[in-house]
């Protein structure tokens, strides 16, 4: 398997640069197994959001991506949890955080947004805010 960096995956959606746009598109239509770690995940959320793309937009492409038959992220599970919270409301960076820690106890924070979306969607494990 070979991991591919943030900067790939950009130039594959935003197409913003025409010559490494081409590259990340031809590199992705071979026949190789890709990997990412999930920091590559989320850093991909962050450059699409600040090149103006909306949550609708991030999320069909992190569904593209993932859909891909090539690309076998690690943390597969993690990241599909996050993007179930992600499309409710929540921070896609908070919703990975609490994705990954998946199996402990709780999740502390001082962010009462997190907590009351947490709360709502049913997120586990549960978040506690701090006092």
């Amino acid at each position: 398997m070979i991991a591919l960096d943030t900067n790939v995956l950009a130039r594959y959606f935003l197409n913003d640069d025409a010559k490494q746009s081409k590259a990340a598109i031809t590199l992705l239509s071979k026949k190789q197994t890709y990997t990412a770690p999930p920091t590559v995940i989320l850093e991909l959320v962050w450059v699409l959001r600040v090149n103006g793309c909306e949550r609708e937009q991030i999320i069909r492409a992190l569904k593209l991506l993932l859909g891909l038959p090539n690309f076998k992220p690690k943390q597969f599970e993690a990241i599909c949890y996050a993007m179930r919270w992600y499309e409710e409301g929540m921070d896609f960076g908070d919703a990975l955080h609490l994705a990954l820690s998946a199996g402990d106890q709780a999740f502390c924070t001082f962010d009462k947004a997190l907590s009351k979306i947490a709360s709502e969607s049913g997120a586990l494990p549960a978040v506690r805010l701090v006092s």
